[in-house]
C-alpha cells in the first residue's frame, strides 16, 4: 500500500475538489494504517477539523445500523427467512427479515403523510403500507424509511431503540466515537455539513429526482421533514435517532467497526451471521435510483456481471467486500478477503448518492489500482 500517493491524494482533494474538512482512516488486520484529517468544520474556517471531529454521514449510517438488526437476530435466534409479522405483529403481508434487509420489501415509499420525528407515527404507517411490489420481486432503495424498519425491528426484538442498542452493544464497548442520536455533551464538536456547490449530472436518476411526485422524490420525501442539509445541522436533528441517514462520527470510528467486520467479527458476529454481510441478496435495476444497484442483508454491495466481475469498484476489488456510502461523499466498507476497512467523512458534499471521487481515487490506492 503506497501510503505516500494515499496521502497525496487526499491532500488533492482539497486542492482539486473543493474539500472543506475531511477525515481518512484505513485498517489492516485489526490496526489503523492510515489516519489524515484536514481542513475545516465551518465555511468562515474558524474551527480547524481533526482526526476526531465528528460529522453527519447520511446513509453511511446504515451499515452500523444494519449491524445492531443482525446481532439482535443472531442473540435471539431469527434467520433472514423469519417473517418480519413474527416479531412485529402489526406488520402486514409475507415480507421476510432479509427482504426488508436488502430493500426487497417494497417499501421504499410511504402513502400517507406522517413526521420525521415521530417514528411510533412512522413504524405504524409502515406496518399498514401495501407495498409497492411483491416482496421478492425487486427492490429499491429506501433512503429513509429503511432506519426506521431497522429501529422498529431492534424495538420489537430487544426491548431497545437502535441507538441505544448500537451504543450499548458497539459503541462503548468498542470505543467509537459514532452516535445514532448525539449526547448533548457532543453537540458543539460536530462539524457542519454543506450541500453541493455543482451540478448533478444528468442522468436518470436526477431526472427523476427533479421531477415532482416521482417514485424517487417520493422515497426521498418519506416520511415528511428534515428535507435541506441546513435542517440537519441543527441540535434537535443531531440529537434524534433516525438509523437510516442521521448518524455522526470520525472517520476512525467507523474504520474501527468495519475493521472489525473484515477481522471475523472479534467475538460479536458468527460466520453465518458475516455470510449474510457479504452475500448478495438483490441485484438488478433499483426501482428508487434507477441504476443497478446489489445489497446483502442491510449493506450494499458492488453489482456483478453475468462474468463475475465488477461492474463497478465502490468497495474495491473483492467480491466479498460490503459497506455502506453516505450522500456527497461519506464512505466505509469492509473486505473481509484482504482484512482492510476503510472510511471517509467529509462535510463538503458533492452530488450523488454513491462514491465519487473524492473518496473513489484512495479506494484505488488502497488497493493498488
Amino acid at each position: 500500500m503506497d501510503k505516500d500517493r494515499i496521502a497525496a491524494l487526499f491532500a488533492e482533494n482539497f486542492k482539486r475538489f473543493g474539500e472543506l474538512g475531511a477525515s481518512l482512516s484505513v485498517w489492516q488486520d485489526g490496526e489503523e494504517i492510515i489516519s489524515l484529517a484536514c481542513g475545516w468544520c465551518d465555511r468562515q474556517e474558524s474551527r480547524p477539523w481533526t482526526a476526531e471531529t465528528p460529522v453527519l454521514v447520511w446513509s453511511a449510517t446504515k451499515g452500523p445500523a444494519a449491524a445492531c438488526v443482525l446481532h439482535a437476530m443472531q442473540e435471539h435466534g431469527l434467520h433472514l427467512e423469519t417473517r418480519v409479522a413474527e416479531v412485529w405483529p402489526e406488520f402486514t403481508g409475507e415480507s421476510t427479515m432479509g427482504q426488508v434487509l436488502s430493500h426487497q420489501a417494497g417499501l421504499p415509499v410511504l402513502d400517507c403523510v406522517v413526521p420525521v420525528f415521530d417514528h411510533d407515527a412512522v413504524a405504524a404507517a409502515l406496518a399498514a403500507q401495501v407495498p409497492h411490489w411483491e416482496p421478492g420481486t425487486a427492490h429499491g432503495y429506501g433512503p429513509r424509511v429503511f432506519g426506521f424498519l431497522l429501529d422498529e425491528l431492534v424495538r420489537r426484538i430487544t426491548g431497545e431503540t437502535l441507538g441505544a442498542y448500537w451504543r450499548d452493544v458497539f459503541a462503548l464497548p468498542l470505543g467509537l466515537d459514532f452516535w445514532i442520536g448525539l449526547p448533548d455533551a457532543q453537540q458543539e464538536k460536530v462539524a457542519s455539513v454543506f450541500p453541493a456547490k455543482s451540478a448533478p449530472p444528468k442522468d436518470r436518476f436526477y431526472t427523476a429526482f427533479a421531477a415532482p411526485g416521482s417514485f424517487t422524490v417520493r422515497a426521498f420525501g418519506s416520511p415528511q421533514g428534515l428535507h435541506s442539509v441546513a435542517s440537519l445541522n441543527t441540535g434537535e436533528a443531531r440529537a434524534a435517532s433516525f438509523p437510516g441517514f442521521g448518524g455522526i462520527g470520525t472517520a476512525h470510528a467507523l474504520g474501527k467497526f468495519y475493521a472489525m467486520l473484515a477481522g471475523g467479527g472479534a467475538g460479536y458476529f458468527e460466520p453465518w451471521t458475516l455470510d449474510w454481510m457479504s452475500t448478495t441478496l438483490a441485484q438488478g435495476e433499483d426501482r428508487v435510483l434507477l441504476m443497478e444497484t446489489a445489497f446483502s442483508a442491510g449493506f450494499m454491495r458492488d453489482p456483478v456481471s453475468v462474468g463475475g466481475e465488477k461492474v463497478r469498484r465502490n468497495f474495491g476489488p473483492s467480491l466479498r467486500a460490503f459497506g455502506h456510502p453516505g450522500a456527497g461523499g461519506s464512505h466505509a466498507f469492509a473486505d473481509p478477503e484482504t482484512g482492510i476497512a476503510f472510511a471517509y467523512v467529509m462535510n463538503q458534499m458533492e452530488p450523488g448518492v454513491l462514491p465519487g471521487p473524492k473518496a473513489l481515487r484512495i479506494v484505488d490506492a488502497v488497493f493498488g489500482c
